[in-house]
């Protein structure tokens, strides 16, 4: 009995201490924010996810009352910057990330150790845009459309080559799912960006390329690239005529990059609810749509538990593509 005793004491204190640490949350998210927020953004200042995270800022500045300030951490497909945000003061809230599908759903199958448990030690806030990639081909090439350049490719394994923005990067995956589903065998180029990338296919240097929008836009436009396919499941307003690759000859391909904000694990769900609640309202400002959609990236607006769902279904699917295609980063 007193075995008994001395359990159900243990329940009944163990039961106090979880009672007044909800309370203590919940006083917490009630008083949320009463000091400056920090942003960590896991890219270099003046690239697409820095540029929109400096365009909510203002906004969330005024209805949140507190000065939100970006803190710039680039480095290692972005697990640098998420692991401070991951090892920062638990569930406090007010050190934030912005992490890209790289660090949050593809890293932890390129990289044989990782610094954080992406699922265990951050907590999804909202995705924040979508960018869509573009397979573009220099006019040299002896293919008009997505359906003739897979036959090219076939007809030629191994001699096609392919660029992209970097090794394990959105692009490089969009370049091995593409080479996957149509089963061709593409040498795959990476470059330091989108820009050199689409600047070597635009001089003729390598023939083919996956590459951001703003990267090709103009020289599609002026005819001086191919535009095989976009890499989106719905076409783009900038490229209406622009089929997706989907639609051109691949069924089923999606291959979407995105970044969206994160917070330590722990943090109060009424303060992911508070945060969620003023970056949807900014991500739906016409002003703020139209200043992100010039930039090539679209505004992707949503609750907490679908980002947290989308994290989950691109993990498990940029997993069996990154197997498949036997990528590894150090």
């Amino acid at each position: 009995m007193q075995a008994l005793s001395r359990i159900l004491g243990g329940w009944a204190a163990a039961a106090a201490l979880a009672g007044s640490l909800g309370l203590a949350a919940t006083a917490q998210a009630a008083d949320y924010p009463n000091k400056p927020i920090r942003v960590v953004v896991t890219f270099p200042p003046g690239g697409s996810a820095d540029a929109v995270v400096r365009m909510l800022v203002p906004r969330l500045n005024d209805k949140l009352g507190q000065p939100v300030v970006v803190d710039n951490r680039p480095g290692a497909g972005g697990n640098i910057g998420l692991t401070v945000v991951a090892k920062a003061a638990p569930g406090d809230g007010y050190t934030l990330g912005v992490g890209a599908a790289g660090a949050l759903s593809a890293n932890s199958s390129l990289y044989a150790q990782m610094p954080f448990d992406p699922v265990k030690d951050l907590r999804p806030v909202s995705m924040l845009a979508a960018i869509p990639f573009v397979i573009i081909g220099h006019p040299s090439v002896a293919a008009r459309n997505l359906h003739d350049l897979i036959a090219l490719a076939k007809a030629q394994p191994g001699k096609l080559s392919i660029a992209h923005g970097g090794n394990g990067t959105a692009m490089h995956l969009s370049a091995a799912l593409f080479a996957q589903m149509a089963d061709v065998k593409l040498v795959e180029v990476p470059y330091r960006g989108s820009g050199p990338a689409a600047l070597d296919v635009l001089s003729g240097q390598v023939p083919l390329a996956v590459v951001d929008l703003p990267s090709a836009l103009q020289h599609i436009k002026a005819g001086k690239l191919i535009a095989y396919g976009v890499t989106s499941p719905q076409r783009l307003p900038m490229l209406p005529d622009v089929p997706t690759v989907a639609e051109a000859g691949l069924p089923g391909y999606d291959s979407t990059g995105w970044f969206g904000v994160v917070a330590p694990a722990g943090t109060p769900p009424a303060v992911i609810t508070r945060l969620n609640t003023e970056i949807t309202a900014a991500l739906n400002d016409e002003a703020i749509k139209t200043s992100m959609r010039n930039l090539g990236v679209e505004p992707a607006p949503g609750t907490a538990d679908a980002f947290e769902a989308y994290i989950r279904s691109e993990t498990e699917k940029w997993s069996r593509v990154i197997k498949t295609a036997h990528i590894k980063l150090n």
